[in-house]
């Protein structure tokens, strides 16, 4: 079992940066592929980007590369997605989640996930 509880969203103004952070809990959790997916209002759940615990491999999303940074911190168990150059339409509610696979772009691979946390970026 592991739980994931997401901090860090706010209100910023568009160019601006937001730090968000996912503390992770359970004994396995480092057998996990971390990811963070957003949701816009009336759009699907969408891929941000994931990292693996073991290595941190990294894979981004088109649309955030080169802006946001996904990493991991293994002893204090928290993922991190800094978010740089920030646009009104990164606007959402960003969700922390966790699979068991190599990393999967597919938001149904993943198995725990946590509560969420709005980002809203005003232009």
């Amino acid at each position: 079992q592991v739980q994931l509880v997401e901090s860090g969203g706010g209100l910023v103004q568009a160019g601006g940066s937001l730090r968000l952070s996912c503390a992770v809990s359970g004994r396995t959790f480092g057998s996990y592929v971390m990811g963070w997916f957003r949701q816009a209002p009336g759009k699907e759940r969408e891929y941000v980007a994931t990292v693996t615990w073991i290595g941190g491999s990294t894979l981004y999303t088109d649309s955030v590369k080169g802006r946001f940074t996904i990493s991991r911190d293994y002893a204090k168990k928290v993922v991190y997605l800094q978010m740089n150059s920030l646009k009104p339409e990164d606007t959402a509610v960003y969700y922390c989640a966790a699979e068991t696979g190599v990393g999967s772009i597919r938001s149904a691979e993943y198995d725990y996930w946590g509560q969420g946390t709005q980002v809203t970026v005003s232009s």
